[in-house]
C-alpha cells in the first residue's frame, strides 16, 4: 500500500517530529510541566505604597515585602513596581525607577546617620534622635547669632540669610505647604524646591 504524501506534507511531519524529538531531548514534559500549580510570588506579601527616591518627577510605586513583623522575623523588600493608580506615572517606571530593588539592597547603601566630628577624619553612627537634635542645634545657634529683625534704614525685615532649605519635590501638596509655612515663619530667605535643580 503506498501513500501519496506531497512535499509540504512531508516537511510538516518532519519538522513536528524534530521539534517533538528536541523539546524531549531537552528534559520538557508537557503533562508533568502542565501539571504543576505554582504559587503567586506576591501571595504572602505586605504591600506598601511609596514614591521613588530618584529624581523629582514623583513617580508611585508599590513595594512587596516578606516578613509579618514577627519578633525573630526580619522583613524584607523582594519586589517593586510601579504604581498603575497613581496620577503621575500610572504604573510606568523609568529604568533607574525599574532598578529599585537593587538600590534598596546595595550594601553601599547608607541607612543611619553619621557625623564626622570635627578635625576628625571617621564617620561615626548616631541615632535619629541625636542626628534631629544636632541638626536644630547647629540652626539655633546659626539664626541666634545672624537673625535680622531690621536692615539698614531700620525697616523690619526679620529675615534670616545665612541658612536655606531645599525641599522635597516628590512630596504632596499638603507637605509643600507646610514645608513652606516653617521654613518662611523662620525668617529664611533661601527656600527652593528639588523640582527646580
Amino acid at each position: 500500500m503506498s501513500v501519496n504524501v506531497s512535499r509540504r506534507q512531508f516537511f510538516k511531519v518532519c519538522a513536528a517530529g524534530m521539534g517533538g524529538s528536541s523539546l524531549a531531548a531537552l528534559g520538557f514534559a508537557p503533562t508533568a510541566a502542565l501539571a504543576e500549580v505554582r504559587e503567586f510570588k506576591l501571595l504572602r506579601t505586605t504591600e506598601t505604597r511609596n514614591t521613588c527616591t530618584y529624581c523629582s518627577v514623583g513617580c508611585g510605586i508599590i513595594m512587596y515585602g516578606l516578613g509579618d513583623g514577627a519578633k525573630n522575623a526580619h522583613a524584607e523588600i523582594v519586589h517593586i513596581e510601579g504604581d498603575a493608580d497613581h496620577p503621575v506615572n500610572r504604573g510606568t517606571l523609568c529604568p533607574k525607577g525599574a532598578a529599585l530593588l537593587d538600590f534598596v539592597h546595595a550594601p553601599s547603601r547608607l541607612k543611619y546617620p553619621e557625623v564626622r566630628m570635627p578635625g576628625s577624619s571617621e564617620w561615626k553612627r548616631i541615632s535619629w534622635d541625636e542626628a534631629l537634635d544636632r541638626i536644630a542645634g547647629h540652626m539655633k545657634e546659626d539664626r541666634d547669632r545672624n537673625f535680622e529683625a531690621k536692615n539698614a534704614e531700620g525697616a523690619t525685615v526679620n529675615r534670616w540669610l545665612t541658612t536655606g532649605v531645599l525641599a522635597a519635590s516628590a512630596a504632596s501638596n499638603e507637605t509643600g505647604y507646610i514645608t513652606h509655612k516653617v521654613v518662611r515663619s523662620l525668617g529664611i530667605l533661601g527656600f527652593d524646591n528639588q523640582a527646580r535643580v
